[in-house]
């Protein structure tokens, strides 16, 4: 269903992106910009990808990562998510990031209104992008780290925000923050824990996973159409 593109960059480079599409003959609804976890664009960021490609969106993961070094992919043992966030958050130039994530936007848009979806890192980027790039019609964060320090800005878009209640690296008081701070934003609580949507995962809850994907499809289909 997909395949390997490159997008070219605002500083004249290029990154690799994952591009899924509807089948032939699909009425297309739309683009959704998939970003990745610490993990790279691995294969559950493909799994991922095809699955908006099913539902009807043309589907873009940029490889944020090729900053650094092309391809990189990560699995879920305890030397990868070290090694992930040593790349997100000490090696990624975040405002490099996010250009790159604008040119892959821009990208997107041939296509019709873009969606952001993001888990985890990507979480926080699709916030970062809700509120500072250009051509986001709606965005639907899972769990992104950081967004309790970033709450001085606001979503340019209509945006949601999913959270699970056992996730120990993001504490329920924090969702509360970002409840209090933005109470425009939807924020959906699951009793799951940090990584749920990813059945690659031991944290994956099906429930959870599904409920969210629903809603946020959802949002998608109000606001992409």
């Amino acid at each position: 269903m997909g395949q390997d593109i490159t997008v070219t960059t605002k500083d004249g480079s290029t990154i690799g992106a994952y591009i899924a599409e509807p089948e032939a003959g699909v009425t297309v609804l739309g683009c959704v910009v998939v970003i990745q976890e610490i993990f790279g664009v691995n294969a559950h960021i493909r799994e991922v990808t095809n699955g908006y490609a099913e539902q009807g969106y043309v589907a873009i993961a940029p490889k944020i990562f090729d900053r650094i070094g092309s391809n990189i992919e990560l699995g879920y043992t305890e030397a990868d998510m070290g090694k992930g966030i040593e790349l997100a958050f000490q090696k990624l130039d975040l405002e490099q990031t996010l250009s790159d994530l604008q040119a892959t936007i821009d990208l997107a848009s041939s296509h019709g209104k873009v969606g952001v979806v993001g888990y985890c890192f990507g979480g926080l980027l699709t916030w970062l992008a809700a509120c500072g790039l250009k051509g986001v019609h709606a965005a639907s964060s899972y769990y992104g780290g950081g967004i309790v320090g970033n709450l001085d800005k606001q979503a340019q878009c209509p945006t949601i925000m999913h959270f699970g209640e056992l996730d120990a690296h993001i504490p329920l008081s924090d969702v509360e923050k970002i409840r209090a701070a933005q109470s425009n934003v939807p924020v959906h609580v699951y009793a799951a824990d940090h990584g749920f949507n990813c059945n690659h995962r031991d944290s994956f809850n099906e429930q959870a996973s599904q409920l969210a994907y629903e809603r946020t499809l959802g949002h998608f289909a109000q606001h992409l159409s």
